[in-house]
């Protein structure tokens, strides 16, 4: 969980810093981040320890003295295996209710975070813009006494553009303890400000006005320094913050709203696109007598009975319909198929809730048998198994997730892919466990070599005494 959270903040950090956040804003959205990340750290925590704890009896030979005194090693896995089924229960439902409001706290509460203003904070050389309605630049700064040299404020608060601006040798800034103000305190400078002329009168005149001073201080209020909490409700309609009845009925009404729009894309083509009634301001009155029985002809008879000006012009207004109709189809068709990629993960996201359980169980089923072959103990053989069957099962999951979320593949084959393929590997390990196969014992391995390499020796030897 550590290392995972360490990777969420690695990726958000630029949208933390500066902010000045309060350490319990910062505790709680570490807390909702490490709720969301239960399902990617419970099954490879799962793993691990069950490498760890059969590689441990393995190696201490407790899993020998037991199969001595005549316990199997399901007799042995049995207590465990209720156990990691306890905990895919409590797994499925912490997926279905708990995490769907963890994920919706912590949206709320990282866009809440994104919206807030930054901290003001000056560099020296370069201009900051972080206090709203002002720019300011300043020389340098003496961190010892806290004063800044050779200031340079623009002041554009009213929006009429850089009206004001001030220049002073040195100065204080100080900000309030609840930062709701800041006390500007400046010593050698000159103030520039724009005079507004009269509208009517003054119009083509510019006044200007400059102020010299010893000591200026003035007030500025910091508004929206405070964190404002934003309501739940207006970010709550994400297919990841809904349960599975939620996203059943979420997932009903967007294929009924589907199925309409196909009926109105239906309905509007065969009345405005396939089928046009001819507009009676251009009908000219040479061919009026030959149409005038058109009902009883067919299309070709028609377009025969034209001159070529109206043959030409015909063709072009079909093809000018043709393509109006082509461009109507490929915008709703283009609608429609974000619809269903839409609906489409929402599928995905009912099926989520069933797969992290089962993770758990499976992942629990490769880790005590492969334990218990390995027979390796400690944090270093366990950690390197694991994560490498834990980066596969991820990676096949993410291949399949995209697939169906892309409309490649159905949402269960999708979502189901990583655990069918490695499910027969839980089966096969254990096994071998239970037979006590040398499935990964290295000197089965190198016996076999070894014989490999006698038996084309005598080969070898047998095929020269032929010879001779």
């Amino acid at each position: 969980m550590f290392v995972l959270l360490m990777q969420f903040l690695w990726q958000i950090i630029d949208k933390l810093v500066g902010k000045g956040l309060e350490w319990d804003i910062i505790a709680e959205f570490m807390f909702y981040v490490s709720a969301t990340l239960v399902p990617m750290a419970l099954p490879l925590a799962i793993l691990l320890a069950s490498i760890m704890s059969f590689g441990n009896m393995g190696e201490n030979y407790e899993l020998i003295a037991m199969k001595a005194a005549g316990i199997s090693l399901q007799k042995i896995m049995r207590p465990l295996v209720i156990l990691v089924l306890f905990i895919g229960l409590g797994a499925f439902y912490f997926s279905n209710y708990v995490m769907p409001v963890a994920l919706l706290k912590m949206n709320t509460l990282l866009y809440d975070i994104k919206q807030q203003n930054p901290e003001f904070i000056l560099k020296e050389g370069v201009f900051t813009s972080d206090l709203d309605g002002f720019s300011i630049k300043v020389g340098t700064i003496d961190k010892e006494t806290g004063v800044i040299y050779n200031l340079m404020i623009y002041d554009h608060s009213d929006n009429n553009g850089n009206t004001q601006v001030t220049l002073a040798d040195s100065g204080i800034i100080v900000t309030s303890a609840d930062k709701s103000f800041m006390d500007l305190t400046l010593f050698s400078g000159i103030r520039f400000e724009e005079v507004k002329a009269d509208k009517y009168k003054d119009r083509d005149k510019h006044k200007s006005q400059k102020i010299k001073f010893k000591l200026y201080k003035t007030t500025i209020a910091l508004s929206g320094n405070e964190l404002q909490r934003s309501d739940e409700d207006q970010l709550g309609k994400s297919y990841r913050m809904l349960n599975l009845k939620q996203l059943a009925r979420q997932k009903d009404t967007l294929e009924n709203t589907l199925s309409k729009e196909k009926k109105m894309l239906a309905h509007r083509m065969s009345n405005k696109h396939y089928f046009r009634k001819e507009n009676k301001a251009s009908r000219k009155d040479t061919n009026r007598k030959s149409i005038i029985n058109a009902h009883t002809w067919s299309s070709d008879s028609l377009y025969q009975q034209l001159d070529i000006r109206d043959k030409l012009t015909t063709v072009s207004n079909a093809l000018s319909y043709s393509r109006k109709s082509k461009n109507y189809i490929s915008r709703n068709i283009s609608t429609q198929t974000n619809q269903k990629k839409w609906i489409q993960k929402h599928e995905n996201e009912w099926h989520r809730k069933f797969t992290l359980p089962f993770a758990c169980v499976i992942f629990f089923f490769i880790g005590a048998p492969l334990g218990a072959i390995i027979r390796k103990g400690g944090l270093g053989m366990p950690v390197i198994v694991s994560v490498l069957f834990f980066i596969t099962y991820y990676i096949i999951s993410m291949t399949g997730e995209r697939a169906a979320r892309e409309l490649v593949i159905s949402p269960f084959w999708g979502m189901w892919l990583s655990s069918i393929l490695v499910l027969p590997l839980g089966i096969v390990l254990t096994y071998k466990a239970t037979t006590d196969s040398g499935l990964l014992n290295t000197e089965s391995y190198m016996n076999f070599i070894k014989k490999f390499k006698l038996s084309n020796i005598f080969q070898k030897k047998a095929l020269k005494k032929n010879t001779h």
